[in-house]
């Protein structure tokens, strides 16, 4: 049984193996490449499929959690692979809470990264200095923490100066608050984000004015500085003031455009910009005339005395004291007094007004108009128009200036001149490619087809030798069959008939065609394995 298998698979080797060195060149070649893709892609498949299932285990480590978490795993034989740039280990899926149990006893990952976490040790003997430097530093970490879930922060460092609070001083030193934030390759923070950062450290520390924080970069630019009203740092207001300028700038470009023509016109436009924030309280107290007094009261006193009661007679002047002029009479005296009270209400109004940072201080506006293309427009009103635009108020010190000027149009005409060697180079590229593309086109056509018209002549020169080859063989068999023929006559006439088979003829008949014609029948046979193939 096991040499009848044996016997087989010889034969089928043997066959394959012949089939094979039938093959042309190109065919092995293909057959080779074929089974050797077939069989590296059978590989990468099982090796998919028998590779684990992989999983987070820890993620947003720092290095030195990743680098005992790692040399743990190295000590158990885990498979693990590192990703997002070293801070999360994958390990296989069905290993994952195996492993989270067995590194929790033996306390890795520590999760040294600050925070609150520093307060869980300590004790009784803690001195009060220790404990004012771990609470300083656990505020430390959560702000990091905090700062650090903001989109595109990869790591932040928090310092804060918190000095000690005098009891029995008026003056306070503030506290003050610094911020290191190291981005993601290719992000920059935005303005806001630097803001919300400021905002951020400055409500979680008590006593922290905005205006005290400063925020840096890894690459050492200060983002936000302290100085500026309410947190408002210098970059904030020159981005505030740029912010303003451009869109007064484009306000008046826009209009400008439409009115005189584009490129007929250039404006520049100046803001000065309030950054203070002030709070104004006023009171006025306003009284309702036609309303009348709320009250009146009125008193009135009257005095007569019998003659020489002491009582100086007279007429009493308007200070209520007697004129001096007056004599003491012996007749009797006597005065009236009479005094009238009005109470009117008065109204209190109290208004208080806020003035938030940015606003506008002062503008100035300069319009350039070329006088080639707006000779049609004067410039009085066009500055009338730019003041009503974009609301010039003289009072607080606006100005505009418009005037007509030739315009140097050299940059312009040069820009010109480039983008139309520019085309013109790009049009004469295209038409080298294009007669590039039509000769290659063409070559390949034209190789094709000589490799058509050779398979052609070839096919025809097997045709024609393999017609000549037959009828060579007609020939001779016809002239074998009548010496055949002959001789069988003779044979007949001198002997009994002897039987020669119908194989035994054609083989001796072969045999003579190639003794005699050796070239012509390779040639057949050449043919005829070359249209088989």
């Amino acid at each position: 049984m096991a040499g009848s298998f044996r016997d087989t698979a010889g034969l089928r080797l043997a066959g394959y193996s012949r089939t094979f060195s039938q093959f042309t060149v190109g065919q092995k070649l293909v057959a080779v490449l074929g089974t050797a893709a077939l069989l590296l892609g059978g590989f990468m498949v099982f090796r998919w499929a028998s590779a684990p299932s992989m999983a987070p285990l820890y993620s947003d480590l720092s290095a030195s959690d990743a680098s005992a978490v790692v040399d743990e795993l190295d000590a158990q034989g885990v498979k693990y692979e590192l990703a997002d740039g070293g801070t999360m280990i994958m390990v296989p899926r069905d290993v994952v809470y195996q492993t989270r149990i067995d590194l929790s006893a033996q306390g890795i990952p520590e999760g040294s990264d600050g925070g609150y976490s520093l307060l869980d040790n300590q004790g009784l003997a803690t001195s009060d200095f220790q404990e004012q430097t771990d609470f300083k530093r656990a505020m430390e970490g959560e702000l990091a923490n905090t700062i650090e879930a903001i989109d595109g922060v990869d790591t932040a460092v928090v310092h804060l100066a918190l000095p000690k609070k005098e009891v029995f001083s008026d003056s306070q030193q503030p506290a003050t608050a610094s911020v290191l934030v190291d981005t993601k390759p290719g992000v920059t923070l935005e303005q806001q984000q630097v803001q919300a950062v400021v905002n951020l450290v400055a409500a979680s520390v008590e006593g922290l004015d905005p205006g005290k924080v400063t925020v840096a970069d890894s690459s050492g630019a200060v983002l936000s500085a302290p100085g500026g009203e309410s947190g408002v740092s210098s970059m904030a207001r020159d981005q505030r003031q740029a912010a303003v300028e451009t869109e007064l700038h484009d306000r008046l470009q826009a209009m400008l455009d439409r009115v005189v023509g584009p490129g007929n016109s250039t404006v520049q436009v100046t803001a000065q910009l309030d950054f203070d924030s002030t709070d104004t309280k006023t009171t006025d107290y306003q009284v309702d005339k036609a309303s009348g007094p709320s009250s009146t009261a009125t008193s009135k006193e009257t005095y007569k005395g019998p003659a020489g009661s002491g009582v100086p007679g007279g007429v009493v002047g308007p200070d209520g004291q007697m004129d001096p002029t007056a004599t003491t009479g012996s007749g009797s005296s006597a005065y009236v007094k009479q005094q009238e009270t009005a109470d009117t209400p008065v109204d209190v109004v109290e208004e208080r007004r806020q003035t938030p940072p940015g606003a506008i201080k002062t503008l100035h506006v300069g319009v350039a108009l070329d006088a080639a293309s707006t000779q049609n427009y004067l410039p009085q009103e066009v500055q009338q128009l730019v003041a009503d635009t974009i609301g010039i108020d003289k009072k607080r010190g606006d100005t505009v200036r418009v005037a007509q000027m030739p315009f140097n149009r050299s940059v312009e005409d040069a820009a010109s001149s480039e983008l139309a060697t520019a085309r013109a180079a790009e049009a004469s590229a295209a038409t080298r490619e294009m007669i590039r593309t039509g000769l290659i086109a063409a070559l390949v056509m034209l190789v094709a087809g000589i490799a058509w018209l050779r398979a052609r002549s070839r096919a025809k020169a097997r045709r024609q030798a393999t017609t000549y080859v037959v009828e060579q063989i007609r020939q001779e068999s016809a002239s074998r069959a009548a010496v055949a023929d002959q001789t069988a006559l003779l044979a007949l006439e001198q002997s009994e008939p002897q039987e020669v088979s119908e194989e035994d003829k054609l083989r001796d008949e072969l045999d003579a065609l190639i003794e005699r014609q050796p070239d012509d029948v390779a040639s057949l046979l050449r043919g005829w394995l070359t249209e088989r193939a």
